[in-house]
């Protein structure tokens, strides 16, 4: 979710009482309505308080700020809280929906949570949130809603997606395990109650940052139904989450608010009522950027048919949601039987929630105590330790003795400091890297620096500094102090691609544009908000002067004007009113202290060096923003480089929200760590990996590829055919998808199958011991994977199937057992539409990683064989078995996919039976074009196949409009790859061939 007005969020201030709850009138058992009463089903319940809904009280129920109606004692309800990881933000209803911050439990980042690849762990940390949910709805109900947004499990199927950290993993089945362990936590494990109801985010393919309203993710049967979907079928069928949110993309040419899977496919996959909302102003794009229906009538009428029960719109203004839905009623676009359903729903939930229970239900007696509780503190240092991984351990570094370790080094410009996201609440205290190494070694010497340059820029005009402010809340900076003490020092923080953040000296505060006005202040306790206008560009002219370039993300946008470069106005205050560098002020940047010679002096002689560098989640990627490079900041670069040379006991430490690309820094720093932005406990969990309080187990969730060239283009959502993750990619890894070290080591043998053959129905059961092979007890992750080498269809290099994490003592052996279906191995069928266990000889593979695997077995499948295609039947052109040059749109607004091709672009259909000679094509297509457009029906090869006949598709004036395109066919027999290979741009949604 996002909203263009949170600019500045507002920080929930200490309560001092407790805000009243809403009581249902009449809660006596003498004139208790029926669905006040908690003995009644909840169908009961739910019919009974539909039918006393007027019609404009049901529409008011369709929006993110449903009203209370007090004749039947009902409460207001607010729809969304955030808590991703931990407790973020919320709404408020009674400030035009300003944002409230959280400062409660901040756990790791999502794919943080993952990296453990411990569900019961991340179950608890779910418990957790949900509790504190509980606590601040307590606290002020009108704010903090028990529908929460989250958890993400959108697949992480390329690492430059500016929401990466939202995510768990780019394996399916991974996702599916995690947010079902976090799910269930925010649930609660009462049967029919709820502690909160969690939605996932976002339905479906959502990937991409970059015009991610307007462009739509490609999705071929095969990727969409083995790997898009199943993320989110394992959570909704486990009855994990209680609805899913819509997402601003289009799917196949369909914005995904419309998309009628989530009415009919989705819900399909639980017997439980599912409340599906919208994200933010996504209603609106329908008729704003996407321009998919011409009145707002149209746009909430479909998107309220194809499922979605609530609109995430105009903040807390209820109003236009519900005038919109009247004038759809008046038109007929909607029935009132169509509005009872999303109602129904709605009320099905908010039940659950205890919302008209006198009592309020089970978990109503959650109060704010439970806020950052001790338990919850020590719970989010389990889960930071349990997500750190570790990348290299050459010569056996780590851990460190900390009783030999008298004097060490802590440098970086993460050393000290840590970060939040656009999904965390704020930090109720912090444990920085310094921190957490200096309690765990108190007595010794701990030398840090930041490693960045201190700077002082004076103006080349005047020969006068910039000058900040001095007190806690700073002031505008200016050009006037004629000598430079601390109000004039900034130190310059390098985040990569010449995006730098200045810290003023004399305050710790960032430097931070002024209300979006042409001044500067340094006010800013770090980068934040949706603009982050704490972002600049020191750039260096010919002369040895800089310009500074002002780099806030509003600047992308036209109504921001023009002026990206900093002058000095007549107060002297740096003003921001010049369009290119010529009309700026010029700067010397005169560096007063060396960020590089000060870290090389503190690691210079210690017994070892700690550099901690990595992202900024603001800056180096986040919503709306994708991130162009996966490489470490060319500063931090440096500093690495630098440290390394002085001090080869180097233990480098990265904290990102993706993977990198450390090429150098693999080959060359003998000592890796990586974790997220771990939360409140970060330097602590660091800590206690370095000195071996914890045993290091986290995993890797994604693929760490060597070079951003190993990647495809971003849109591109065809894992298959663009072999991406590790399910495809048949290039060599920087790191492995399932990697992480250990300082234990562990062995594998005696792996034994439950069954040698198997069928759709039976389980696949592997028994494997796995041996602590070392004198440290430790975790290790064990993993299964499959792969099937024959197959009609390309199929994964290998695919995880099961896993476990499992803590062994020194020298014991344990049988781990790990079992999935056989049906788990079914793929989609584009020959039939269908899902197809196929007979093969499966390989089951056991391992540490997906590259390490220990031992290996066979398993035979008796499925069937997928027979050759009959293109005689009606065929979806969408059920190809390869393409080029084309793109997978909508057949119509409301249902159906096709393909939409150019000139040259052709669609293969692999292994057609055509016998003794099929004589007819026919093809449903749309052409908007004036003119017509050829296709050519070739076999075997689209560009030398033999042409066996060529229909001629006229123009239909419109894509929605089909006509019938024919063509008689010679020489078409026999057993071939068809070809349609298009000669002009054309829709096609389904042919025959005869």
């Amino acid at each position: 979710m996002s909203t263009w007005s949170r600019f500045r969020r507002i920080a929930a201030p200490a309560p001092l009482v407790l805000a009243l709850t809403f009581q249902p009138s009449g809660s006596s058992a003498s004139d208790m309505l029926p669905f006040q009463d908690p003995d009644l089903s909840i169908e009961v319940r739910v019919s009974d308080l539909l039918g006393r809904l007027t019609l404009d009280e049901k529409l008011s129920l369709l929006h993110q700020f449903q009203p209370a109606i007090p004749r039947l004692g009902i409460p207001d309800f607010k729809a969304g809280t955030e808590a991703l990881h931990g407790v973020a933000w919320s709404t408020d209803r009674d400030n035009a929906g300003a944002v409230v911050t959280a400062t409660g439990t901040v756990f790791p980042q999502a794919i943080g949570l993952a990296t453990t690849w411990n569900p019961e762990l991340i179950r608890q940390v779910g418990e957790a949130v949900g509790d504190e949910v509980r606590g601040y709805h307590a606290l002020a109900p009108r704010v903090w809603g028990l529908q929460v947004w989250a958890p993400v499990v959108n697949l992480l199927r390329d690492p430059r997606w500016g929401r990466n950290e939202e995510g768990y993993s780019e394996d399916p089945l991974l996702s599916g395990v995690i947010a079902t362990a976090y799910g269930r936590g925010l649930e609660g494990d009462d049967p029919l109650y709820l502690k909160t109801a969690p939605v996932i985010k976002h339905y479906l393919a959502n990937n991409n940052e970059i015009r991610r309203d307007t462009t739509s993710s490609n999705l071929r049967p095969r990727v969409k139904h083995e790997y898009d979907e199943l993320a989110f079928k394992i959570p909704i069928a486990a009855d994990a989450v209680t609805g899913v949110m819509t997402s601003y993309n289009l799917v196949n040419g369909r914005p995904a608010t419309v998309n009628p899977d989530v009415g009919d496919v989705v819900r399909s996959w639980t017997q439980k009522t599912l409340y599906n909302v919208s994200d933010a102003w996504a209603p609106t794009n329908l008729t704003g950027s996407q321009q998919y229906f011409a009145t707002n009538e149209e746009g909430f009428a479909a998107a309220l048919l194809a499922g979605v029960d609530s609109f995430t719109v105009d903040n807390n203004n209820s109003a236009p949601t519900i005038e919109i839905l009247q004038s759809a009623l008046a038109q007929g676009l909607l029935t009132e039987e169509d509005v009872d359903a999303s109602v129904e729903h709605v009320l099905s939930v908010r039940l659950r929630l205890g919302d008209f229970d006198p009592e309020g239900g089970p978990y109503a007696g959650i109060g704010p105590e439970v806020i950052d509780s001790p338990a919850h503190r020590q719970l989010a240092r389990r889960a930071a330790d349990e997500a750190m991984v570790l990348l290299e351990n050459r010569r056996r570094l780590l851990p460190l003795d900390p009783s030999a370790t008298r004097r060490i080094a802590v440098v970086g410009p993460l050393a000290d400091t840590l970060y939040t996201d656009w999904y965390s609440g704020a930090l109720p205290y912090r444990v920085t890297p310094l921190d957490g190494i200096r309690e765990r070694l108190s007595g010794a010497t701990v030398l840090s620096s930041e490693g960045v340059d201190r700077i002082v820029l004076r103006d080349v005009a005047s020969g006068r500094y910039v000058t900040a402010g001095a007190d806690e809340d700073g002031d505008v900076l200016r050009v006037s102090a004629a000598s430079a003490g601390p109000t004039e020092e900034f130190d310059v923080f390098d985040w990569g691609q010449g995006i730098v953040t200045l810290r003023s000296a004399a305050n710790g505060k960032v430097v931070d544009r002024f209300n979006f006005g042409p001044n500067f202040a340094n006010r800013a306790a770090q980068p934040y908000d949706w603009f982050v206008q704490q972002q600049f560009v020191l750039e260096r002219q010919s002369d040895g002067t800089h310009v500074i370039r002002y780099a806030g993300y509003e600047k992308a946008f036209d109504w921001a004007g023009p002026e990206v470069y900093l002058t000095i106005a007549e107060d002297g205050a740096l003003a921001l009113t010049a369009t290119d560098a010529a009309d700026a002020a010029r700067f010397e940047v005169d560096v007063v202290r060396s960020g590089v010679d000060e870290a090389v002096r503190a690691a210079t002689g210690a017994d070892a060096a700690v550099v901690v560098v990595g992202s900024m989640p603001f800056i180096n990627g986040r919503e709306d923003h994708d991130r162009t490079t996966m490489a470490l900041a060319e500063g931090q670069s440096a500093l690495v480089r630098a440290v390394l040379a002085a001090n080869p006991r180097t233990i480098l430490v990265v904290e990102t929200s993706y993977p990198m690309t450390l090429q150098w820094e693999k080959f060359h720093v003998p000592a890796v760590l990586w974790t997220t932005h771990a939360g409140q406990e970060t330097g602590h969990a660091i800590s206690d990996v370095l000195f071996g309080d914890h045993n290091p187990a986290g995993r890797l969730t994604q693929t760490w590829y060597r070079s951003a060239d190993d990647l495809p283009e971003l849109l591109d959502y065809d894992i298959i055919k663009a072999r991406r993750t590790y399910l495809y990619f048949d290039g060599e890894p920087l790191y492995p998808f399932g990697y992480g070290l250990s300082y234990s080591t562990f062995g594998y043998d005696n792996l034994q199958l439950g069954a040698r053959s198997v069928q759709a129905g039976d389980p696949i059961s592997v028994r494997v011991d796995v041996t602590n092979t070392s004198p440290r007890a430790g975790d290790e992750v064990v993993q299964l994977y499959s792969r099937q080498p024959s197959s009609r269809d390309p199929q994964p290099a290998k695919q995880l199937r099961a896993f476990r994490r499992i803590h062994l003592a020194p020298g014991e052996r344990r049988t781990v057992e790990l079992e999935f279906a056989a049906s788990d191995l079914a793929h989609w069928d584009v020959t039939r539409s269908r899902w197809v266990l196929e007979a093969a000889g499966v390989e089951l593979m056991v391992g540490s990683s997906s590259a390490d695997i220990r031992r290996r077995t066979t398993v035979r499948v008796r499925g069937e064989r997928i027979p050759a295609r009959d293109l005689a039947r009606e065929t979806r052109a969408i059920d190809f078995d390869d393409y080029a040059g084309i793109e997978l749109v909508d057949e119509s607004k409301e249902w159906g996919d096709a393909v939409g091709a150019t000139a040259g672009g052709w669609l293969r259909f692999s292994d057609v039976e055509l016998g003794s000679g099929a004589s007819h094509f026919s093809g449903g297509f749309a052409r908007a074009e004036a003119g017509e457009a050829l296709v050519e029906i070739r076999l075997d090869d689209p560009a030398r196949g033999k042409v066996v006949g060529t229909a001629v598709v006229p123009s239909t004036g419109d894509v929605y409009a089909y006509a019938t395109a024919a063509a008689e066919l010679d020489g078409a027999q026999g057993r071939h790859d068809v070809y349609l290979v298009f000669r002009g741009a054309a829709r096609l949604s389904t042919f025959a061939i005869d």
